[in-house]
């Protein structure tokens, strides 16, 4: 009796083990997906965004910048593993649950004009009515789809598009879209994708920097599947005994509330003002080589603070700033003579980009 009984303990402990293995086992199958174009895989990458699905995914950001205290909660994005559950019905109506191990931050998309967030270390729903001309990047920027498609998107006819082999994600046979900026001075040296080559979702995002070999922001579902919407999930629930507040777009902006209304130059070191969604802000240069500038009130102290921070000071024949450059992201403050105003430059371009455009900026009347 004893070794019968020792051998079934041993019976369920190998099947434990081969359980355990099934994922492992899974990553190791022979992977392969119906032949297709890279320009038949980007349109259905792109076709994917109307797509109702959830899941479970991380992003993996290493950007290397030196933390800005005015920029505080993008920090974690940047630097960080960031854990997110997803449920997404369209484009305009999703749920995008951020975890960490002390709190749990949840964003709802309800339409064009209405934003929800939830705070559990506060207690706090808060509604957020008006349209979102500028804001502060959000964990949902970071979701494998959202990303894949913005990126490939803004890449356009700035880019050159291949196929990867095909590998698992997700337990899924996933194909592979290679996107290659053509402007030398874009610091990104490729964005790998792979996709569902059914559906086209995109299940995994790596960004290289130029000249580098491991990913500066990986994006990856873990779990995914395609989803029969159910409004009780898309629908934040107002629990008696928590708080409640009702706040506007424009309130909600953050630092981006000091942004100084001003025009910027139409160009930039040779770059095209492609965007101005305010006055104070714009948005320079194409495809995956763009960099955003503001126009900060008041913003004299980012400048002490960057550099506290690691950041390297400089001084020029108009004015004096800070920069710090990683590989995948460089940033520029520099001060406007005889104003309180500091303009913020940052992109995926490289520093001299930056600089010269700085330099353009303080001499801009």
């Amino acid at each position: 009796m004893a070794g019968a009984a020792g051998w079934r303990w041993l019976v369920v402990a190998a099947g434990i083990v081969l359980l355990c293995s099934l994922p492992v086992l899974a990553s190791t199958l022979p992977v392969s997906v119906p032949q297709m174009s890279a320009a038949q895989l980007r349109a259905r990458i792109l076709a994917s965004r109307s797509m109702a699905f959830s899941g479970y995914a991380e992003s993996d950001a290493t950007f290397g910048l030196p933390p800005l205290g005015a920029f505080s909660s993008v920090a974690d994005l940047l630097d960080g593993i960031t854990k997110m559950e997803v449920w997404q019905a369209s484009p305009t109506r999703w749920r995008v649950d951020t975890l960490s191990d002390a709190s749990e931050r949840d964003m709802y998309q309800a339409g064009t004009t209405t934003q929800y967030t939830w705070d559990s270390q506060q207690e706090l729903l808060t509604e957020i009515t008006g349209a979102q001309t500028i804001r502060l990047p959000v964990a949902a920027d970071l979701v494998p789809s959202a990303l894949a498609i913005r990126i490939i998107t803004q890449a356009g006819s700035h880019a050159t598009f291949g196929l990867l082999p095909p590998r698992r994600v997700a337990g899924q046979a996933a194909a592979g879209l290679r996107v290659t900026p053509t402007d030398p001075s874009s610091t990104i040296g490729q964005v790998d994708v792979w996709a569902n080559p059914g559906d086209g979702l995109p299940l995994l995002v790596e960004i290289l920097a130029r000249g580098s070999t491991k990913p500066a922001l990986e994006s990856e579902f873990f779990q995914v599947s395609p989803w029969h919407p159910d409004s009780a999930l898309l629908t934040p629930r107002h629990v008696p005994g928590n708080g409640f507040a009702v706040t506007s777009a424009n309130a909600f902006r953050g630092v981006l509330s000091n942004v100084l209304s001003r025009p910027l130059p139409p160009t930039l070191d040779g770059r095209s003002l492609i965007s101005a969604p305010v006055f104070g802000t714009g948005v320079y240069g194409n495809g995956l080589a763009p960099f955003v500038v503001l126009a900060i009130h008041g913003g004299y102290n980012f400048i002490e603070d960057a550099i506290s921070a690691g950041a390297t000071p400089f001084t020029s024949q108009f004015s004096h700033g800070a920069y710090a450059s990683a590989p995948l992201v460089n940033l520029v403050l520099i001060h406007e003579p005889f104003t309180h105003a500091v303009f913020l430059l940052a992109g995926f371009v490289s520093r001299t980009v930056l600089m010269n455009a700085a330099q353009d900026l303080v001499a801009f009347r």
